[in-house]
C-alpha cells in the first residue's frame, strides 16, 4: 500500500512523455529519412561479406523512455565488425545546395572502444547491392568515436583531387567531444553549406564551426599549397646550423675549483651546551606500565616497550655534527661561455618548388554525389542505437526533425526524473513503514516489560522460587 502512489505518479509521467514525443514517421523535405520502423530490413541490406559478422537488433531505447515503443537499429554484437546499408534509387548531389546529415544515438551500454557513426556511399560503381563491403567507398564520415586516447566527433570529407584524380580523406583538425553516457540519447547533425562551411551540432547546440576553403581547419587542407619543399633538394654536408659555440679564446680562471663541494659543515655553528652525547637514542617508555593481569611467575619480567628517548628532542643527544650550508666557494664544473658562430648559415631549409598536385577548388561542398547510406563499425561494446536518420540538401527538414528530438528528449528527462521521484518515494515510504513497524514493537516490549514487572510485584514468591 505505500509504494501505490509513488507507482501511479511514475505511470503518469510514462503517460505523458507517450502522448508528448509520438515516434516520427516522415519529415517533408528530406531526401531521406528512415525512422526503422518495425519493415526496416526491407530497405536496409546487411551486409553479406565475410569480414562483418556482427548482428543488428531491431531494439527499443532504455527504460524509461521519452517515446515509448519507439525502436532504433542497435549494434548487436561485442568484439565484431558490422555493416549495414541502404542505396539511393536516385543519388544526392549537393552542389548548389550543401548538404544536412543529421541521427540520433542511444547508448545502452557504456562505449569505451568503438565507433558509432555513419558513413554517406559515393555514388558509382562500386556501391554493391548484397551490402557493405571494406572497400566500399563513400563521401563523408560523421560520429563519434572513442578508443584509448580518441574520443571525439569524426566529420571527414573524402576528396578528389581534380589534377590527379586522386582520393584523400580531409579530417576536421577541431572535432568537439560526444556525448556517450548510458541511457540518453543526443542528436548529431551536420551541415555543409554551399558557402563551404562545416558546422556541427550536438543536441540542437553549435559545437564547431570551419570552412572547406581554410587551411587551417581541415587536416590535410581541401586545397593544397601552391609550393611545396623540394624533395630532391638536401642538406649540404658542409651546412652549419649551430648558432652558439663555446668561446675558443676563454678559459678557466686559475682560481676556479671543480672539485670543491656544493655543502659543507657550518664553521661558525658550536653544539649546544645541553647536548647530551651520552645519551641512547632510545629508551624503555617510563609512562608504561604492565598489564594488570601480567604474572612474572607465567609471564616472565615485564620489559617496558622502546621508545625514542624524549631528552634527544628536547636537548639533542648522541654525536654532535655541525649543520651543512652551501658552500661560498662552490662553483661546480667550469664551462667556457656561448658566443655567435661565426660560421652559423641560419636553419636550413628545403627550396621551395612548384607543387605538382596544386589545385584550387573554389566550390568544394559539391562533392561527390552520395548513392547511399551506411553504417560500418568495428566495436568492442555492443549496445549503440542508431534512430532517425535524416539525409537533406535544405536545412528545414532537419530542423523539424531537431524539433522532435528536443520533445523525445524533454519527455525521457521527465521520465527518469519521474523514475527517479518514485523510487526516492518508494523508499521514503518503506523507510516509514520499517520506523513504524520498530516504534510498535518497541511500544509491545514496553508494555510487556511493564505487565511482567506487575506480577513480579504481585507475586514476589514466584521470583524467590
Amino acid at each position: 500500500v505505500a509504494t501505490s502512489q509513488p507507482n501511479t505518479l511514475y505511470m503518469f509521467a510514462l503517460a505523458a512523455a507517450a502522448s508528448a514525443a509520438a515516434p516520427l514517421e516522415s519529415v517533408d523535405g528530406a531526401a531521406f529519412f528512415e525512422p526503422f520502423s518495425s519493415d526496416w530490413e526491407s530497405r536496409w541490406l546487411v551486409s553479406k561479406d565475410a569480414d562483418f559478422q556482427g548482428t543488428w537488433i531491431h531494439e527499443a531505447y532504455t527504460e524509461p523512455e521519452g517515446t515509448p515503443g519507439d525502436k532504433g537499429l542497435m549494434v548487436g554484437n561485442e568484439a565484431k565488425k558490422h555493416a549495414v546499408s541502404h542505396l539511393f534509387k536516385e543519388p544526392i548531389d549537393p552542389k548548389g545546395t550543401g548538404l544536412v546529415v543529421q541521427y540520433e544515438l542511444h547508448m545502452k551500454k557504456d562505449l569505451k572502444c568503438g565507433g558509432a557513426y555513419l558513413k554517406l556511399l559515393t555514388a558509382s560503381e562500386e556501391l554493391d547491392h548484397d551490402g557493405f563491403k571494406a572497400e566500399t567507398p563513400y563521401t563523408i564520415m560523421f560520429g563519434p568515436d572513442k578508443c584509448g586516447g580518441t574520443n571525439k566527433v569524426h566529420f571527414i570529407l573524402r576528396h578528389k583531387s581534380p589534377a590527379t584524380g586522386e582520393w584523400e580523406e580531409k579530417h576536421l583538425k577541431k572535432a568537439p567531444t560526444p556525448l556517450l553516457a548510458v541511457g540518453e540519447t543526443h542528436l548529431y547533425t551536420a551541415i555543409v553549406g554551399a558557402d563551404n562551411t562545416v558546422t556541427l551540432l550536438i543536441d540542437n547546440e553549435e559545437k564547431v564551426k570551419a570552412s572547406l576553403l581554410e587551411s587551417d581547419d581541415f587536416t590535410p587542407p581541401v586545397n593544397p599549397p601552391k609550393e611545396i619543399d623540394d624533395p630532391d633538394d638536401k642538406k649540404p654536408d658542409d651546412w652549419v646550423d649551430t648558432a652558439k659555440i663555446d668561446d675558443p679564446e676563454a678559459s678557466k680562471p686559475d682560481d676556479w675549483d671543480e672539485d670543491a663541494p656544493m655543502m659543507i659543515e657550518d664553521p661558525k655553528a658550536e653544539k649546544p651546551e645541553s647536548w647530551l652525547d651520552d645519551a641512547p637514542l632510545q629508551v624503555p617508555d617510563p609512562e608504561a606500565e604492565p598489564p594488570d593481569d601480567w604474572d612474572e611467575e607465567e609471564d616472565g619480567e615485564w620489559e617496558a616497550p622502546i621508545v625514542d628517548n624524549p631528552d634527544c628532542k628536547e636537548f639533542g643527544c648522541g654525536e654532535w655534527k655541525a649543520p651543512q650550508i652551501r658552500n661560498p666557494d662552490y662553483k661546480g664544473k667550469w664551462t667556457a661561455p656561448k658566443v655567435d658562430n661565426p660560421e652559423y648559415k641560419g636553419v636550413w631549409k628545403p627550396k621551395q618548388i612548384a607543387n605538382p598536385g596544386y589545385f584550387s577548388d573554389e566550390q568544394p561542398h559539391a562533392m561527390a554525389p552520395i548513392g547511399g547510406i551506411g553504417i560500418e563499425l568495428w566495436t568492442m561494446q555492443d549496445g549503440a542505437l542508431f534512430d532517425n536518420i535524416l539525409i537533406s540538401t535544405d536545412p528545414a527538414p532537419a530542423k523539424v526533425a531537431a524539433e522532435a528530438f528536443a520533445a523525445r528528449s524533454e519527455a525521457e528527462k521527465a521520465a527518469k526524473k519521474a523514475k527517479q521521484e518514485a523510487a526516492e518515494a518508494e523508499r521514503k515510504a518503506k523507510e516509514e513503514e520499517r520506523k513504524a513497524k520498530e516504534a510498535k514493537e518497541e511500544e509491545e516490549a514496553k508494555e510487556k516489560a511493564k505487565a511482567e514487572a506487575e506480577e513480579a510485584k504481585e507475586n514476589p514468591e514466584k521470583d524467590e522460587i
